[in-house]
C-alpha cells in the first residue's frame, strides 16, 4: 500500500510539473501590419522562428529563407521573422520599413512579425520562453547573434536551435523539415 501511494503521488507531481511548461502555442504577437498574430494558429505545423535584422552581413539570409519557405512552406511548415534591434543596432527601421525592405529586395512572404527584443532587460515573452529551459521545459540557450534559428514542432514544443552562420538550407533544418534522416 505505501508504495501504490509514493507511485501515485510521484505521478500527480510529475503530472502538475508536466502541465505547468507553457507551448509557443500559448503566445500572440504582432504583425508588422500591426495585427494580432494568434500562435495557437500554427498548431499541427513546424515552426522555424528567425531573429531578422535589416544591416547585418548575414541579412541575405533572407533569400534563402525565402526559398526554404517557398519549398516546403504551407500546411506542415512555416518561418516567422522577428526583426530585432539587439546587436549592434542592425535593425534601425520602423515596422514600416522592415516590411517594405524585406518585400523589395528579398521578395519576403512569410510571416513577418513586429520589431521585438531578443535578449536583456525588455526581452519579449516569446524569446524568454525560447531561450529559458524553466519556460520551454527543454533547454537554456542565447541569442547570440542575427539570424539564429529556433525550431518548433508541430504541438508547440521546443526542439532546437541553430546558429545564426549556419545556413537554412543545412542539412540538418532539412531533416527536421522533412522528417528524412
Amino acid at each position: 500500500m505505501k508504495n501504490y501511494l509514493i507511485l501515485l503521488l510521484f505521478s500527480l507531481f510529475v503530472m502538475v510539473g508536466m502541465g505547468q511548461t507553457k507551448t509557443f502555442h500559448d503566445f500572440k504577437t504582432t504583425t508588422l501590419e500591426g495585427e494580432t498574430f494568434d500562435l495557437a494558429s500554427l498548431k499541427g505545423k513546424k515552426v522555424l522562428v528567425v531573429n531578422t535584422a535589416s544591416k547585418c552581413g548575414l541579412t541575405p539570409q533572407y533569400k534563402d529563407l525565402e526559398a526554404l519557405y517557398k519549398k516546403y512552406g504551407g500546411n506542415n511548415f512555416v518561418i516567422i521573422g522577428f526583426p530585432a534591434n539587439n546587436f549592434l543596432k542592425q535593425e534601425p527601421g520602423t515596422n514600416e520599413e522592415i516590411r517594405d525592405f524585406c518585400t523589395k529586395n528579398y521578395g519576403v512572404t512569410f510571416p513577418m512579425m513586429h520589431k521585438i527584443s531578443v535578449k536583456g532587460d525588455d526581452m519579449d515573452p516569446i524569446y524568454q520562453w525560447l531561450t529559458q529551459k524553466s519556460q520551454n521545459g527543454v533547454k537554456d540557450s542565447e541569442v547570440s547573434w542575427n539570424f539564429q534559428k529556433y525550431m518548433i514542432d508541430e504541438e508547440g514544443k521546443w526542439v532546437d536551435f541553430l546558429n545564426p552562420k549556419e545556413k537554412p538550407d543545412s542539412k540538418k533544418l532539412i531533416q527536421w523539415i522533412t522528417g528524412n534522416k
